[in-house]
């Protein structure tokens, strides 16, 4: 398949998906193949089953992940948007070592809101730099299929509930936690109607006419909050403010073009030392993160190889 240049340049997907290495890893996957109409070989991208054993097969092949599932009609992530996610947070954490250099290992501590029943940054981010993850979640199914995929792959991955669905931060971090980066995919839509309009209007951009499902699945609390992603990212902002000594960068999706003039005023107010907006793209959806700091930058390299923590002691 085609290099698909706009993905990262580290990202293991960017020569599209080695369909033949996938099915010879996991052959239940041939089930849901068929060729394009250019006789290269896919799969349904409508059908929920077929993108969740894709998933399954991706993070077996790419990232030895041996067991993956989650319970029916939750969120199933497409694998190579999310790894692009965590190289571009590996970037941030290199431009703030007095090296240059991607940290790898657990003393990278990563905190993942909202990680849902896929656990799938998590995942990711261990497999392709050895960091810490945090997994925290409001709905405690999400957490125990977590739980299950961390038993089965002997992974060791902390996951916490958060009880206030109205707290990011707050009931999460502790007075001693020290994390080196946050990253969170919020709710994108206001509603549960706006979230089914946008999945048929993306479909039909795609030409793939209407779909009954939402793309990839999903609980309501995994793609809609009231106030949408805008409401979200201003509480975690208002949040983070709160630990702004405990964390190196704070993160989130942004996936509305539009909501990032508002947040920069919103950071702005809360006198965070930098901030950064940092442009992805996965085929025709194009999508950006948002990173913010209250560290300063003569400070980054001392936090980012733990000296901060002892001198707090």
């Amino acid at each position: 398949m085609a290099t698909k240049t706009n993905l990262h340049p580290r990202n293991k997907h960017r020569d599209g998906y080695d369909f033949a290495r996938l099915v010879a890893e996991s052959p239940e996957l041939e089930a849901f193949t068929k060729p394009n109409p250019v006789g290269e070989t896919t799969i349904d991208f409508q059908n929920p089953a077929a993108v969740r054993m894709l998933n399954k097969a991706l993070l077996k092949s790419h990232y030895s992940i041996e067991f993956w599932d989650i319970p029916a009609n939750y969120l199933c992530p497409p694998i190579p948007g999310r790894v692009d996610y965590i190289h571009h947070l590996a970037d941030l954490l290199a431009s703030s070592s007095s090296k240059h250099a991607i940290p790898h290992g657990r003393h990278i501590k990563a905190l993942d809101i909202g990680t849902g029943a896929s656990l799938v940054y998590p995942l990711i981010g261990q497999s392709e730099y050895g960091w810490h993850f945090t997994g925290v979640d409001i709905d405690p199914a999400a957490i125990k299929s977590a739980h299950q995929i961390c038993l089965f792959n002997k992974l060791k991955i902390t996951l916490k509930h958060q009880e206030n669905p109205k707290n990011t931060f707050r009931g999460v971090i502790g007075p001693k936690d020290a994390f080196h980066i946050t990253m969170c995919n919020p709710p994108f839509h206001a509603s549960i109607e706006k979230a089914t309009k946008g999945t048929q209007r993306k479909w039909g951009n795609l030409g793939k006419g209407h779909s009954k499902n939402l793309n990839f699945g999903g609980q309501n609390a995994e793609l809609w909050c009231p106030g949408g992603e805008i409401k979200f990212i201003a509480r975690m902002v208002e949040q983070s403010m709160e630990f702004a000594g405990q964390c190196l960068w704070f993160s989130s999706l942004v996936s509305k073009k539009d909501n990032l003039q508002p947040l920069s005023r919103i950071l702005k107010k809360a006198n965070v030392a930098e901030y950064k907006v940092i442009e992805m793209a996965q085929g025709q959806k194009t999508s950006r993160l948002i990173a913010w700091t209250y560290i300063k930058p003569s400070q980054r390299s001392e936090y980012l190889n733990g000296s901060h923590q002892k001198n707090r002691r």
